[in-house]
This record gives structure tokens, C-alpha cells and sequence, in this order.
């Protein structure tokens, strides 16, 4: 019995040892990441595994992971433009390795290829380009900023073996001296809005006193045709008019008596 419990237990251990010599020898690939093995006799070796399990040489071989997902990267920068204003703006990039070259991205670079690679020369990109511009001309053309940083941005990435899957201008702010100055130019259009339209209003006010002039003329050069050419009668026919207005608006009123004309009038007066 004895005999048989040993066994059992050297067969316990042996069948231990070989799981875990088994597991040693194994390692995972999780997906959207790559594999790149680490050789001590070789080095870097060129091969490069995909997402699942895969073999390797316990001792002499490390598997290195490397994330080959697309990422982002927020870059911020505070750089003067063409007119040396100060100009603070935020790159956003989307990124990936290129996987097949992972080892050598591991080899030149590292793991921690976006820390070192992307903040240095997208910031150096970043003052080449916002430097060809006004603070005007950053704001009017914005699509041909990013494009010229996107184009300057993909090559430079090819050489870091980085893809690039899309570069966008996400924030863009200027200086307080700028901004107080773009409202104090706000502000000077209004009033001259406001001035412009004043004048307009006045010249339409003259504009209006010509056009009432002109026909007060004209109606005083027909009434000199017409006196010219009637004489007194229509002046006349005016008072005439006139009287007879009066007298309408007389003959209405309660409070009017009409009295006969002469010398003679008498007054109903009791005598006593």
C-alpha cells in the first residue's frame, strides 16, 4: 500500500512538473495586440505573432506585447504665430504601428513608442507651421492649417513606422492682448455700423426735404400760372370757399345768435 500511495504521489509531482513546464512554454496574445519575441542568444527576432496562444522556449525566449490598436493622442502646444501672437492649440491624432514593423519599432524605440515619438515632433510641426500664419489667417483658414500639419505629420510618422488615421485641430486660442484686441475691433465695427447708419438716415432726411421742396415749388409756379392767367378770381373763389366753411360750422353752434344789421335794431325790454 505504501509502495502504491508513493507512486501515485511521484506521479502527482511528475504530472505538476509537466503542467507547469507545459505553461511556461505557452503565452497569450490578446486581441488587437501582437507578439514580439525577445530571443537572449539572438536577440530580436523578426517574426511576429498574431492574437492567440503560442509557443516559446522557457528561459531563452520572452514574448514582448505590444498594443496595435488605434489610439489617440491629445498634443498641446503654445507657439507664436507669423505676427507673433501667441497661439495655444490642442492636435488630436489617431494612431497605429505598423505591424510588421513592430520588432523593429520595439528595437528602435520601445514599448512606450507614442510617449517618445509623437509629443517631440508633432510639437516641432506644430511651431513650423502655425508660424507661416497671422492670428487672422489661423482663424479664416483652419482647413488648410490641419491639412499642412496632417501631410507634414503623415511623413514623419512613416519614418517612425506609425500610421496615421486621421489629425484634427481641436482647440485653438490666442493670448489675452489678441482676444482684447479682436473685442475692441468687435466693438469699433458696431459704432461704425451704427455711425453709417445715421449718416444713411440723414441723407434720407434731405432727400425727403428736396423731393417736399421740390413740390412746394412746383405748386407755388402752378398757382402763379393760374393767378396769371385768371387774374383775381381765383383768389376770390377761395374766400368765397372759405366763407362758406364759416358759416356751416356757425349756423351748428348753440351758442351763436345772429342779430339783424342797421341802426334800428330794437330790444324787447319792459318798460316800467
Amino acid at each position: 500500500m505504501e509502495k502504491v500511495l508513493r507512486k501515485l504521489s511521484w506521479a502527482g509531482i511528475g504530472v505538476a512538473g509537466v503542467g507547469a513546464c507545459i505553461q511556461s512554454c505557452l503565452y497569450n496574445v490578446e486581441g488587437g495586440h501582437r507578439a514580439v519575441m525577445y530571443d537572449y542568444m539572438r536577440g530580436v527576432l523578426p517574426d511576429i505573432k498574431g492574437e492567440g496562444t503560442h509557443f516559446r522556449i522557457p528561459i531563452l525566449q520572452r514574448p514582448i506585447i505590444m498594443d496595435a490598436r488605434t489610439r489617440p493622442r491629445n498634443v498641446h502646444a503654445s507657439t507664436p504665430s507669423k505676427d507673433l501672437q501667441t497661439v495655444n492649440i490642442t492636435l488630436r491624432v489617431l494612431f497605429r504601428p505598423v505591424p510588421e514593423k513592430l520588432p523593429q519599432i520595439y528595437t528602435q524605440i520601445g514599448v512606450n513608442y507614442d510617449d517618445v515619438v509623437l509629443p517631440s515632433y508633432t510639437f516641432e510641426l506644430l511651431r513650423a507651421v502655425v508660424a507661416q500664419f497671422d492670428a487672422s489667417e489661423l482663424i479664416t483658414q483652419r482647413e488648410i492649417v490641419s491639412q499642412q500639419i496632417n501631410e507634414l505629420l503623415a511623413k514623419r510618422a512613416e519614418e517612425s513606422h506609425l500610421l496615421l488615421d486621421d489629425v484634427s485641430l481641436t482647440h485653438l486660442t490666442f493670448g489675452k492682448e489678441f482676444t482684447h484686441a479682436v473685442e475692441l475691433k468687435q466693438v469699433a465695427q458696431q459704432e461704425a455700423e451704427r455711425a453709417r447708419y445715421v449718416v444713411e438716415k440723414a441723407e434720407q432726411s434731405k432727400k425727403a426735404a428736396v423731393i417736399s421742396a421740390e413740390g412746394d415749388a412746383l405748386a407755388a409756379e402752378m398757382l402763379s400760372k393760374a393767378f396769371q392767367t385768371v387774374g383775381d378770381s381765383l383768389i376770390e373763389l377761395r374766400k368765397l370757399e372759405a366763407a362758406e366753411e364759416i358759416a356751416d360750422t356757425l349756423a351748428v353752434s348753440p351758442n351763436i345768435t345772429y342779430l339783424p344789421g342797421g341802426k334800428n335794431m330794437l330790444l324787447n325790454v319792459a318798460t316800467r
